[in-house]
């Protein structure tokens, strides 16, 4: 028998072993002692010079059965192993390749943290795998023996009689196959160092398992071996030599079976081999070789046995719950709304009750008030070198009402802003006295209230809510609510509005609300809260019929009557029972003074210089119309010739202000029984047929062409006391209205035949009638009136100061006295309202909340059915881009709408913020927070929620949140830069234009219409601006990045890790955070920038 006889010569050998003469050779020429340059296999090295290794000679064989380079003599080494003829063990860790370095002299290998095994091929933990990954993660170390791809196994041998017989020398083993080329290889090592070594070829592996344990079996058809030679088993001294029993015995098949049960006493391995088996039962009595072996191989994830690609479903109930959710809280929103507007309209405000500590502080408030009188000299005003106004001088004092009154230019609005201390762009002019005092601005500013001629007015408040308003940020800190209340209320009476105080304001957008004389009403509370000693308007009637207009004024002048106040206001042409209200005016033209002084001695005035009202005539017409004539025209004396109307038959007044007080009509006849033409019967104008000219151009000269004065009786005029009424004038002086025909006994009121009885004109008549009238008002009684009360007042106000003409501080401006201004409510106090007012600006106009809503349940639902169930291979991949690219401009473009909802307030900021309402910063922080952020924070999420479960994106919630926040964070950011936008650019056409250029930048430098390696260096720095850029990288990060997509290609699935095609498009798969707090801080930056602008831009300048 074959096999006896190898079994007789082994046992022999045990006792009598020697070394070969195969171990000699390879002693002789071992790799340490070969050269290793390659020339020397040439003949001319010298003598004794071994042969340079190389592969292809017979003499020179690659160990592990390796394959042989035929270009360079060199073996192919199977992975742990290196040297020239692969026969030493290499160190480190497998992922290091040929840079791995050989074990030299060592006893053992020092391996890298994370691999063992003698030539530290066995992974041990899946950190370590992670750089034979492609991206540098997701490695597993798997060790349950089952071939992969290539497996590595380190084994220790079991049998206990080669334990016995090796004593201290351990035997080990280690395994490794490949899958692909369906080779193994078996090593044999004894304390470390090769015995010998098996190739095994047409292997198969295969893996089960059972209810108590995995079988893991690898069977080989073909297997051969050979000795290391000189090692222990191979030719060592005192050894056996079984390299001939390998060499011609060993040929297969041979299998390698692992078992690992849940007991451990049946877990273990086996190799086995027919050859090998009879020699180990003879001699060692085992049926095979045993062994204890630890497995180990690096696979991607995806890879590891048992994996299965999850198989996406779509969550259809949730879906629907999603969806139906949504729109339950669209439904609620609008309940909600419907029923706040209910309850505001249903509210009504029941009696105010004070304690007496509230009713002290109501009569404190009071009892601060000072009445002032505001004198002002010689004002100026000068625009880009253009001179506006000059020399305008005036008065009002407590209890009166100015009325400056002009034509269109005449400088009515500008005087009124200078008189208000408003900051304008100009240069202002001029001395200003309050109380015979100048005191500073601010101190100004605190005691005065100005209504603004156009309405800024929130139309979704109602009119309580309105003037509350401004008495809550305006009234004093330590007045209590109730007090304030109760002055909203008092205001309301005195006012006129009690009765329409639950009623919404409304505008032309929001529906039908208060009239405008109403509207006008509601500016005057606004300010009258604050109990102001001085009241400026600017054309409280403009816009209003003659009886709203009536209505404002009577309201102005009761306040001044019965609560000791000084109201300035300008009008244009009022009504003849308006100007009966009067108690000064000032008349400009062209931004020069005409007239200015007591209302009552006006007519006089105007007939003594040669200008007499017409009977019939509203004064305030004839005047402004006298302003307009002159300023076109020069000084031109009369020609009678050209007289338009037929003087017999007309009458006129020694005093049209009397005239114009008299409300009824006057109506007079000569004694002759005649008919005495009334003031503005049509038969006493009828023209007569011979004329010069055109009707307007004679009309104008009969009425604007400078005349001499009327005498009435004596010739003299007395004007009219405080004790007379408006009626009494006329009923004791009625003989005083004349016949304009020549008759007995009554002179005539115009006598042109001596001309020298009228004041000089001016320039010695070369000048423009204008000029004639303002010189005449220089030199008049009543500018010199006007300079000695000036005067007066300010020499008052410097005695009662105890201070001299020349005690003034340098600036020229004094202490005001006990006129002061109120300590108002703080920061925190005025966001609160402001965020109620917001709130309920926003929910009393719910269509662009609601819409934004509806828009993105409509939108989601839409997305979801189009891009429903998304794949995970290359078209999913291009859906996702689509899908994200998509959201991000629709949030991105449909913040534009910011631009509308900052902008109708834009001027009512301003306005408020002039008169002291609040500070920026309250108003600012209200207007983000309460307005911005129920537009910009909802929608993306009721989008995201809906979206994300119909196109099956990743199923995890640490996705989920980390989409919504990037969809939350980039809406926020672009609603921050159109906030900018807005608040720089005044024109609405312009500021859309440049929000939409700013998106489409954003969007060109996305990453997806552009790759980001293609972009020029130069321009890589401005994807650094695209909110965009950071949003985009990071929606598809964190959807792709773990994903691995598959692209069918020529009847195979090739998978790709989903990171390595973010790389190649350009995109950091470890940016991700980044780009968040990139979101984050371009929100926050033009937050800072957005009020930046407000603050220092949107400043009242007129």
């Amino acid at each position: 028998m074959k096999h006896t006889s190898w079994t007789t010569s082994l046992l022999v050998s045990l006792l009598w072993s020697r070394p070969s003469g195969a171990y000699r050779t390879y002693r002789n020429y071992s790799a340490a002692e070969l050269p290793t340059d390659l020339f020397s296999i040439y003949d001319d090295r010298p003598d004794g010079c071994p042969p340079c290794f190389n592969c292809n000679l017979d003499d020179f064989k690659c160990q592990q059965f390796a394959d042989c380079s035929k270009a360079n003599g060199k073996c192919i080494c199977p992975p742990g192993f290196g040297g020239e003829d692969c026969s030493e063990p290499l160190c480190g860790a497998l992922p290091d390749g040929r840079n791995r370095a050989p074990r030299g002299k060592e006893q053992y290998c020092q391996c890298k943290e994370g691999w063992e095994g003698i030539n530290c091929n066995v992974c041990k933990t899946n950190q370590a795998c992670n750089a034979l990954m492609p991206e540098g993660e997701g490695g597993v170390c798997y060790k349950e023996g089952q071939l992969v791809n290539e497996n590595f196994q380190m084994c220790d041998i079991t049998n206990r009689k080669i334990l016995d017989q090796l004593k201290e020398k351990k035997p080990q083993a280690t395994f490794s196959c490949n899958k692909e080329s369906e080779e193994c290889n078996f090593q044999f090592w004894v304390d470390q160092k090769e015995s010998f070594y098996c190739a095994l070829d047409t292997c198969s592996a295969s893996w089960k398992a059972e209810s108590d344990r995995n079988i893991t079996e690898y069977v080989c058809e073909n297997i051969k071996c050979a000795c290391v030679p000189g090692r222990m088993l191979c030719g060592e001294a005192g050894s056996i030599d079984i390299g001939d029993f390998l060499r011609e015995e060993i040929r297969g098949p041979a299998q390698f079976r692992s078992v690992a049960a849940e007991n451990n006493r049946d877990s273990g391995t086996v190799f086995s081999e027919p050859a090998m088996n009879d020699l180990i039962s003879s001699v060692f009595g085992d049926e095979s070789i045993f062994l204890n072996c630890r497995s180990g191989e690096c696979l991607y994830e995806t890879e590891v046995p048992g994996y299965e690609r999850p198989i996406k479903t779509i969550n259809t109930p949730l879906i629907a719950g999603v969806i139906a959710g949504c729109a339950l809280f669209i439904v609620a929103a609008v309940l909600v709304i419907w029923y706040l507007a209910r309850r505001a309209e249903k509210k009504r405000w029941g009696a105010i009750h004070l304690s007496d500590d509230e009713e002290e502080e109501n009569a404190k408030l009071l009892a601060d008030h000072k009445p002032a009188a505001l004198l002002f000299e010689n004002v100026s005003y000068q625009l880009k070198g253009k001179q506006i106004l000059s020399g305008i001088s005036g008065a009002v004092h407590p209890g009166e009402l100015l009325a400056i009154m002009g034509a269109s230019g005449a400088g009515k609005t500008t005087f009124l802003d200078i008189l208000a201390r408003k900051n304008k762009a100009g240069v202002v002019g001029g001395d200003f006295y309050l109380n015979g005092e100048k005191v500073r601005d601010e101190e100004f500013r605190s005691v005065i209230g100005f209504v603004d001629q156009d309405d800024t007015l929130l139309p979704t408040l109602t009119v309580h809510e309105t003037i509350l308003d401004s008495a809550l940020l305006r009234l004093p800190k330590e007045m209590s609510r109730a007090s304030k209340e109760q002055k909203v209320e008092d205001v309301e009476r005195q006012l006129g509005i009690y009765h329409i105080r639950h009623q919404t304001i409304g505008s032309e957008e929001s529906g039908r609300g208060i009239s405008g004389g109403e509207k006008r009403r509601v500016g005057i509370a606004c300010e009258l809260v604050t109990s102001p000693s001085i009241l400026f308007l600017d054309e409280p009637t403009s816009g209003l019929d003659a009886y709203n207009a009536f209505n404002v004024v009577e309201c102005l002048v009761n306040l001044v009557k019965n609560y000791n106040r000084t109201v300035i206001f300008t009008i244009h042409q009022p009504r003849s029972n308006i100007v009966a209200l009067f108690d000064h005016l000032i008349l400009l033209a062209k931004g020069r003074t005409v007239y200015s002084g007591p209302f009552e001695n006006c007519q006089a005035y105007f007939d003594n210089i040669g200008y007499t009202c017409p009977p019939g005539f509203n004064i305030a017409d004839y005047l402004v119309d006298l302003t307009m004539h002159a300023s076109n025209e020069q000084y031109r004396p009369i020609d009678e010739d050209s007289s338009l109307f037929n003087r017999e038959g007309l009458r006129t007044s020694a005093s049209s202000a009397i005239a114009v007080k008299s409300l009824p009509s006057i109506r007079s006849s000569n004694n002759d029984g005649e008919a005495g033409g009334s003031p503005g019967t049509s038969a006493s104008f009828r023209p007569r047929n011979k004329r010069k000219g055109s009707i307007r151009q004679q009309q104008e000269r009969e009425l604007f062409t400078r005349k001499k004065a009327a005498a009435v009786q004596d010739g003299t005029i007395s004007p009219k006391t405080d004790d007379e009424g408006p009626y009494d004038r006329h009923e004791t002086m009625n003989a005083q209205w004349l016949k304009l025909h020549r008759q007995s006994g009554a002179p005539p009121p115009q006598i042109l035949e001596d001309p020298d009885e009228l004041p000089p004109p001016a320039d010695g008549g070369t000048g423009t009638n204008l000029d004639t009238l303002v010189s005449a008002y220089a030199a008049s009684d009543v500018a010199a009136a006007l300079h000695q009360d000036i005067s007066a007042a300010s020499a008052s106000a410097r005695e009662a100061n105890g201070s001299g003409p020349g005690d003034a501080s340098p600036n020229g401006y004094v202490a005001a006295g006990k006129l002061k201004g109120f300590k108002k409510i703080g920061l925190l106090g005025q966001f609160v309202i402001l965020s109620k007012r917001t709130w309920r600006n926003l929910y009393r106009n719910p269509m662009l909340m609601l819409t934004h809503y509806a828009i993105a349940i409509v939108l989601a639902v839409f997305l979801g059915f189009l891009f429903y169930g998304l794949t995970d291979d290359i078209k999913g991949f291009q859906n996702r881009l689509g899908l994200f690219i998509f959201v991000l401009a629709l949030f991105g473009f449909g913040t534009l709408t910011i631009l509308t909802v900052f902008g109708p307030e834009r001027l009512l900021f301003t306005r408020e913020r002039a008169k002291g309402y609040y500070s920026p910063i309250s108003y600012f922080a209200a207007k983000v927070i309460f307005d911005i952020v129920p537009l910009r924070l909802i929608p993306p999420i009721i989008l995201g929620i809906i979206v994300y479960p119909m196109t099956g994106l990743v199923p995890a919630w640490p996705q989920f949140f980390k989409f919504l926040l990037f969809l939350v964070l980039f809406n926020l950011a672009a609603a921050a830069i159109f906030l900018f936008i807005g608040i720089v650019f005044h024109n609405g056409g312009v500021a859309n234009l440049f929000g939409v250029l700013v998106m489409l930048f954003s969007l060109l430098f996305s990453g997806f219409l552009l790759n980001k390696d293609s972009i020029p260096p130069t321009a890589k720095w401005l994807q650094s601006l695209s909110i965009f850029h950071y949003a985009f990288e990071g929606l598809i990060v964190n959807e792709v990045k773990y994903l691995s997509l598959i692209d069918h290609k020529y009847g195979l699935d090739i998978e790709v890790p989903g990171s390595a095609i973010l790389s190649s498009f350009g995109f950091n798969v470890l940016a991700l955070w980044r780009d968040c707090v990139g979101l984050a801080v371009f929100g926050a930056c033009f937050v800072v920038l957005a009020y930046a602008a407000m603050h220092v831009l949107l400043v009242e300048k007129r």
